[in-house]
Formats: C-alpha cells, structure tokens, sequence
C-alpha cells in the first residue's frame, strides 16, 4: 500500500490497471472526465473544480488521493464518500480478479472508483493523478481536458532528477486533441509541454499567460484570501478559504480551464464558479490546506511535504506577525529530508515528531539529523502529544506550524 508502505508498492507499468479494468467491463469508457497532474496544488485543483461543476448541478465524481482520516474519502460524488458497504461488497466481490491480478493498493483503488462513479451515473468526474502522470493507474482515461498544476522535486526515485524530466512524466496525461492547461509557466519545463502538445495535435494553454488574479486582502483568523481576477470572459472577486500562496496559481488553473471548456459546458455561470470556489471545503470535505486549527496561539497545519510545498509555506508564514514560531514536524522516509530541514528557519523552535506509518522517519533519526544542521528543539513520537507541547510552549502572539508530511497534518484535521 503506497501510502503506507512506499517505494515497494510502486508499479512500473499500467498493465495491472488495463487487466483489472478489463474483468470490471471498463467503467472507465463510460466517463467523462478532467484530468489533473502536477507536484504540488492538484488535490485543491481538483476540489475546486468539483465544487464549481457541483454548484452548477452537475453529479460529480471526485477522485483523489492520499486520505487523510478515512480511505472514503478517495472516492466522493458531490462531496459525499463512497458508502462502507460499497467499498465493502467491491472488495469481496472482487476477491478473486485481485488475487490472479495481484494489484497494489492504489490500483484497486482507482478501479473501485471508477466502477462506483459508472454505477451511480455520475456527470463528470475530476480525477487526480496519484503520482508523475504517464504512468499513473488513472492514466486510461480519454478525458476531455488535462490539467497540470506544476513541477517539483517530489518522488524524484520514480519520476527523475530534473524538472524536465519529471514534467515529461506528467505530461504524459496529454491525450490526442484533448486541450491541456498549465497552472504555472515554468521555464525549466515550459518546452517540454508545449512539444508533447504538438505531438498529441492538442491545443495547450499557459493559465498564468491569460489569466490574471491579484490578491486584494488576507484573513488570517478566517484562513480567507480574496482575489481580484480577471480573465478572458470574466472579472470577478472571489474569498478562497484556503490560504497559501501556491493557492493563487491553482486558482488561476480552475478559471482558465473552466473556460477552456465553456462549450461543452454551458450551464456554468460566474456565479457558480464564485460560489464553488468560496464553498469549496463545504461542498467537496477538503481538509489540511492552510487550515487554521486554533487562536491564541494561532495553530496552523498544512499538508506541504516537498521543497516546493515548503518554500511556498515559509513564505507564507513570513508574512504573518508573530514572537516566536513553534514547527511540530514529522516526514515519512522517502523524501529529500536534510533538504527540507535545511531550508526551515534556524530562530524557530521544534517539536519534532513521527506518523503513526511505517514509512515515517523515526523521530530519533529527525531530531538527530536536525540537531546537526543547526535546528533547536525537542522530539515527542506522538504527533497529537507534541501539538499539545508545543501549544503549552507558545504564548498567545505566536504561532504553532504542523506539517512537513501529509500523515503528520492528517492526525490533527
């Protein structure tokens, strides 16, 4: 189980994916999908995308990945997680097919979604790469548009050293004229998607080339950023509910590809795009982004797990008053570790942690790893245990941080 366990679930192949596919009659054919990729930004992409189709009445299928608390919460429809008996009668159901197939984890995952999402008839469904693109188990879909977020170093070990080589990864979600959107231009591998565009005949647009968005005023207490935006067939303002500065980019990937498909859609308004945006943790259950977990001191948990995440997280935290910042931070094994450790801040105090998974860092190899490029603090295995030291460490004018990996966020949301 990838999330779990890590580079030892990993498949090389979609053979697995097209077999289990196949004993399930490909549900998958019968979908209408937009599908996104990217390293960091594609789970809030995919969030708000759903709840925009979701205001404007549309039935729709949400797939994304990791969970945070519950596995339902991979596979939703208008914000709802797939029922337990569902996911129960599947897998018996299905016992035999896995055990000839000997899919991994996320692989019958994705295969469950799909046979649920065609099962309940559902009018669209925004799906999300779960890692690289070209070779991820949902890539068997013929969607109507593909969106990448952007490009970072994450899962370097499968995807490749370079951003050009990992953006060659994602692009290969770029599908025969299928128009692909770019939420970031990116020098490093602005070339790289505009050539595989051209081999696919598929029409590509840079998002932050046409779409333009200004952030007017930020909530801290709320967790609300309120953005001016003006693109090719709108001008309008919009609260965000989640903050980060990456958030501004990701926005500008959901407009441009609303608009991207305006034709095929009709019945989406400027009202459902604002209110699927300012709704967008009501609508769809989106969890650790940004997400303000206390007052007095002001306690935040993000799910920012690789250099890029955190670069956007510092700065982030740069713009906020503070005395003293308190970083509760646990990572899983797999990562560049002493990269992230070296980018955070020396003046700030940690309480360092470990995820109740087996590819979390022990917390005793963190904290000595810490120690010697210069970081101060403490360590306490339990992730709730070491909130709660750093909470009792803070006075009211600070701030407590939690992150440095999706499992460490997930056990206080």
């Amino acid at each position: 189980m990838f999330q779990r366990v890590g580079a030892a679930a990993y498949k090389k192949d979609l053979s697995n994916t097209i077999n289990l596919l196949a004993a399930l009659k490909n549900p998958e054919k019968d979908l209408v999908c937009i599908h996104i990729a990217g390293t960091n930004g594609k789970g809030s992409t995919s969030h708000m995308l759903a709840s925009i189709f979701q205001e404007a009445g549309f039935k729709t299928g949400l797939y994304t990945s990791p969970h945070l608390v519950d596995f339902r919460e991979r596979i939703r429809i208008n914000g709802e997680m797939v029922p337990e008996q569902f996911v129960i009668d599947f897998t018996l159901q299905n016992k035999e097919v896995f055990n000839k197939i000997g899919p991994s984890f996320f692989e019958m995952t994705v295969a469950m979604a799909f046979n649920y999402f065609k099962k309940e008839k559902v009018d669209i469904v925004i799906l999300e790469t779960g890692m690289g693109g070209r070779l991820d188990s949902t890539n068997v879909v013929k969607p109507l548009a593909a969106l990448i977020t952007n490009i970072g170093f994450d899962h370097t070990a499968f995807l490749g050293e370079t951003l050009e080589l990992i953006a060659a990864e994602k692009a290969g979600i770029i599908k025969e004229n299928t128009p692909i959107i770019i939420s970031e231009t990116q020098v490093e591998t602005q070339e790289v998607f505009k050539k595989k565009a051209a081999e696919m005949h598929s029409e590509i647009h840079f998002a932050d080339q046409r779409t333009k968005s200004e952030l007017l005023k930020e909530d801290y207490s709320k967790g609300i950023s309120t953005y001016k935006v003006e693109s090719k067939n709108y001008q309008f303002e919009v609260n965000l509910p989640i903050m980060g500065i990456y958030q501004q980019k990701n926005l500008l990937g959901v407009i441009t590809c609303i608009e991207v498909l305006r034709e095929q859609f009709p019945q989406i308004h400027l009202e459902h795009i604002i209110t699927g945006i300012e709704k967008v943790k009501i609508n769809t259950g989106l969890r650790g982004r940004w997400e303000i977990l206390g007052q007095n001191p002001l306690c935040i948990a993000d799910t920012g797990h690789n250099k890029a995440g955190m670069t956007y997280i510092l700065e982030q935290l740069s713009k906020l008053p503070y005395q003293k910042l308190y970083m509760v931070i646990g990572m899983v094994n797999d990562k560049d570790i002493s990269g992230i450790l070296k980018m955070l801040p020396k003046d700030a105090f940690y309480i360092f942690t470990q995820a109740k998974i087996p590819r979390a860092l022990a917390v005793e190899d963190l904290f000595e790893l810490a120690q010697s490029l210069g970081l101060q603090g403490e360590k306490e295995k339990d992730v709730k245990a070491a909130f709660i030291r750093a909470k009792s460490l803070a006075n009211a004018n600070d701030i407590v941080f939690v992150g440095g990996s999706t499992f460490v966020a997930a056990e206080l949301v």
